[in-house]
């Protein structure tokens, strides 16, 4: 290939993305259940795709029985792709806090285990700094101490999709989805965690902090 037509394809590659594609920021959540995580977040305006998946552990292309066995050191996660234009990502974390139950660490409602376990997974020192002013946040509006809380802080790691039955399982399989849902208890559950601010991206009730 020569010089003068790579450069051709390198202008016509950007020309033909959708616009806004190259500024999209990424964002990787643990809360428990990847269907429900998925299903509560990829609604947000700013969102432009929701995948569930694996990160944090130790085994190269996980597979959901593995994980699930609690020996990868994984925990079930979803990776968010966002435009920053129209959703910053303190935003996204407010809708990340309120749909988990931030002072349980070993496991989120019915799910118990490591690979249910809510973490923040950050992609670099900015997401880690909002990611810790979100949760300082979190725990004055929850009347908490900091140290309540037990949403663990990381470093991303590299992310691996589940299989393709578990993504956009909320909307493929909804009479399973509802049934776990419920079941499992996640929205009683949140409703006694954050009351009528459960499953909402609306400003902390502490202003000035993680806006």
């Amino acid at each position: 290939m020569t010089r003068a037509l790579a450069i051709l394809m390198t202008i016509w590659f950007w020309w033909a993305l959708p616009a806004g594609a190259a500024d999209l920021e990424t964002a990787v959540f643990a809360g428990g259940c990847f269907w429900c995580m998925e299903h509560d977040l990829e609604s947000l305006p700013g969102v432009v795709e929701v995948i569930s998946g694996y990160s944090g552990g130790h085994v190269d292309n996980p597979t959901y029985r593995q994980v699930s066995s609690e020996t990868t050191g994984h925990q079930e996660v979803v990776q968010v792709r966002f435009d920053p234009a129209q959703l910053r990502y303190s935003a996204l974390l407010r809708s990340y806090w309120r749909n988990v139950d931030p002072v349980d660490g070993e496991g989120q409602f019915c799910d118990r285990g490591d690979s249910y376990r809510p973490v923040i997974f950050t992609a670099d020192a900015a997401q880690a700094h909002e990611a810790e002013a979100s949760a300082q946040a979190a725990a004055l509006e929850l009347g908490r101490r900091r140290s309540d809380l037990m949403v663990e802080m990381r470093n991303g790691e590299r992310f691996w999709p589940a299989e393709d039955y578990h993504q956009n399982y909320a909307e493929n399989n909804a009479v399973k989805y509802n049934f776990y849902r419920f079941s499992c208890g996640r929205d009683r559950r949140l409703d006694t965690v954050w009351g009528e601010r459960a499953r909402q991206s609306a400003a902390w009730t502490n202003p000035g902090k993680s806006e």
